[in-house]
């Protein structure tokens, strides 16, 4: 967190090369006018490399990305589609959009999808299982896999706030067969509002390139305007505004995780030796994002007491614990697909993750950390603990 951080005359200098350049602001066509200049395509192309993913496509939003990855697979209704029940609303949205049943999953001890939970909630009607590597963490990717390859389960990462980080080597997002992002203003790199979807089978690209543009086939044989197509589609679009943006944000975004990781490392330290905290588990193999810094306490009075110690001295939480209603399927009543799926008390539909969540503290990590934030933070959690 976050990229915004870092916006400057950079960005401005991709977007004035559009309108030094014909201002076509459409990521298609109109080749004559734009003279060489395609924001989009170029994103793509080094978001991919960046990655390490044959093929990259940019959309209007990580929940576009997830909704696209969704349909790329096929899935429908009737389906069920597995995640996890700690993460933002839009990865139960995309699946109930895909008219498919949302399936949840307890978290483990590091915050993200429990393969045990996961195994015992396949059924015949599973068609896909979208981890999320919440708040920079990677989920346990090894096990998650391992369940899915023995049943035959197309994997989608849902890599919205893990984008940079890293598994056995690997990026998140390129583990399973698609991995989605988020560039929205509070990620680690933005476009104000923006996602991505990667994968290296070229059918599934072919698909999602498809469905994303209203079922453009992008035939070079024949003018776009009577081009052909296999299926149906959706506009997610990405504008040649956001490519520009997005170009000059993925110079960055090493900046930025090198800039997390290392605050969040003092942040870890100066508080690792108050008695009555404990920390995340960060699976091994793993090289996380480090968009926030996440202790436990002993139960949800005190982490709302740490809460207000933070804020009273001018220090803000992220998520935890103060807005986990929209990031904790236990509270998600106003779904009737999902209460319809888990039960019609929410509440008690996840006693793990709600015990583990509830006792949770979450301080974000910023690039520009100010010098004397690290002592705030340990005065104010030793004031309650």
């Amino acid at each position: 967190m976050p990229g915004f951080e870092l916006i400057d005359m950079q960005e401005l200098e991709e977007i004035r090369e559009i309108f030094d350049n014909g201002g076509v602001l459409f990521r298609h066509s109109f080749d004559d006018l734009r003279h060489g200049i395609y924001k989009v395509r170029t994103f793509e192309q080094a978001f991919a490399q960046k990655v390490g993913a044959k093929y990259a496509l940019a959309v209007t939003s990580g929940t576009a990305a997830l909704r696209v990855a969704l349909a790329t697979l096929g899935i429908g209704a009737g389906d069920e589609v597995i995640t996890q029940s700690f993460t933002f609303v839009a990865t139960v949205e995309a699946i109930i959009e895909s008219r498919a049943r949302p399936v949840v999953t307890e978290i483990d001890e590091t915050l993200n999808m429990d393969p045990a939970d996961l195994a015992a909630k396949i059924t015949h009607r599973t068609r896909a299982i979208i981890p999320v590597h919440m708040l920079g963490v990677p989920a346990r990717m090894d096990e998650i896999k391992r369940v899915a390859e023995e049943r035959h389960i197309p994997v989608i990462e849902d890599t919205a706030w893990g984008c940079g980080g890293k598994y056995r080597g690997r990026s998140l997002g390129t583990l399973g067969a698609l991995g989605t992002y988020s560039f929205d203003y509070a990620k680690a790199m933005t476009t104000g509002e923006g996602g991505m979807v990667v994968t290296s089978d070229t059918s599934l690209y072919q698909r999602a390139a498809a469905y994303h543009d209203h079922g453009h086939e992008n035939n070079p044989a024949v003018p776009r305007w009577e081009d052909t197509r296999s299926g149906s589609g959706f506009n997610y679009r990405m504008s040649e505004l956001q490519g520009a943006v997005g170009l000059a944000q993925l110079r960055k975004l090493e900046r930025v995780l090198a800039a997390q990781r290392g605050h969040k490392k003092v942040l870890r330290d100066v508080i690792s030796t108050i008695p009555g905290i404990s920390f995340r588990q960060i699976p091994d193999g793993s090289e996380e994002a480090a968009d926030a810094l996440i202790f436990h306490v002993v139960d949800h009075v005190s982490a709302r007491r740490v809460r207000d110690a933070l804020v009273t001295a001018g220090v803000g939480t992220k998520i935890l614990p103060e807005a986990i209603i929209w990031h904790f399927a236990g509270t998600w009543t106003h779904m009737p697909e999902l209460v319809n799926s888990c039960g019609p008390d929410l509440s008690v539909a996840f006693p793990r993750s709600k015990d583990l969540l509830g006792r949770s503290v979450a301080i974000p990590v910023t690039v520009k950390m100010a010098s004397d934030l690290p002592e705030k933070i340990k005065k104010s959690v030793q004031s309650v603990l």
